[in-house]
């Protein structure tokens, strides 16, 4: 990857919407340059595919909440392929330190939450959780 190539990155982080016209003209480049770079990066798996960003509105509705969780080790892969399937869960990482995973939920209700947290803490192989609901994000990129 060269510099190009991040140039690139950073404007789709800004906006993956833009059509291949615009990326090329802030780019400097030709259309089809462009294409061949994005295709490119698609085919590495350094672009692994397109998401939505929520608006400040939506976004500000939801709620967010982190779940550290410590996973019983021997049974790590089916507490991973059960998180997996709960539709509000966004995200989940596995960490260093005193907990295994962190899940991150989204939901419009706290009730939601609190069931989600409950769910969560019903998976077999789950010894322990820690919630902490986001209460504002400084900034996200």
């Amino acid at each position: 990857m060269d510099e190009t190539d991040q140039a690139l990155l950073r404007l789709l982080e800004e906006n993956a919407r833009w059509p291949t016209a615009v990326l090329a003209r802030r780019l400097g480049l030709s259309r089809s340059t462009v294409q061949d770079r994005l295709n490119r990066l698609e085919r590495s798996g350094v672009i692994g595919g397109y998401t939505v960003r929520y608006r400040d509105a939506h976004a500000a509705r939801q709620i967010t909440a982190h779940v550290m969780i410590s996973v019983n080790p021997k049974l790590a892969e089916r507490v991973t392929m059960a998180l997996k399937q709960m539709a509000g869960l966004r995200a989940l990482h596995a960490v260093s330190g005193h907990y295994d995973l962190i899940a991150i939920i989204r939901a419009d209700t706290t009730g939601e939450i609190d069931a989600m947290l409950d769910e969560i803490g019903r998976i077999p192989g789950i010894e322990r959780t820690t919630s902490s609901i986001v209460l504002s994000t400084k900034f996200e990129r």
